[in-house]
């Protein structure tokens, strides 16, 4: 019995070993997706949309500088045109860049521990068919909304202070 279930295992086990073709879409002919456009964030509460004039490379290292400036970290950053580039796509710039610093961390999981699901906060950074790029994100008092009752008013205090943080970085960013 025991042999068995070792056969059965390993053929098994094997078998996953053998198809390393999952680990990567199979080529397909490219796209041409439109740019992406954060017109539909604007309609939605706590958002905040920037059009600019930069270009996508620019607005990204503009946004860089602007949280050093402010004093806060990039703790994460996600793009999915980097990740299509790398597989021989190209579609418009996107960034996802998450936005934070270890003492907000300590107070909002003092104030919330299941507000902590939320950190770090994210800008989007998206390139415009024209060239151009738009800088998005939702206020952190938005993002933390679900988690504040009127047993933490320390979640809703430091969501406050971020709002104003994440507001100076949004126009350090666009010029503004």
């Amino acid at each position: 019995m025991m042999r068995t279930a070792l056969v059965v295992a390993a053929t098994l086990f094997s078998g996953l070993l053998a198809v390393p073709a999952f680990a990567q879409a199979p080529k397909q002919p490219e796209a041409k997706p439109t740019a992406a456009q954060p017109s539909d964030l604007t309609k939605r509460k706590g958002w905040y949309v920037y059009a600019t004039k930069l270009s996508f490379a620019d607005l990204v290292k503009k946004l860089d500088d602007s949280v050093k400036k402010n004093k806060m970290a990039v703790v994460n950053a996600a793009s999915a045109s980097d990740g299509a580039k790398a597989q021989g796509f190209t579609i418009p710039g996107n960034r996802v860049v998450g936005v934070y610093r270890n003492d907000f961390a300590r107070r909002m999981l003092t104030a919330s521990l299941a507000a902590g699901i939320e950190a770090p906060i994210r800008y989007y950074v998206t390139e415009n068919a024209d060239g151009t790029a738009t800088l998005s994100y939702r206020a952190p008092s938005a993002v933390f909304a679900p988690y504040m009752t009127r047993k933490n008013a320390d979640l809703r205090a430091m969501a406050k202070e971020l709002d104003a943080i994440f507001a100076q970085i949004a126009l350090d960013t666009v010029g503004g």
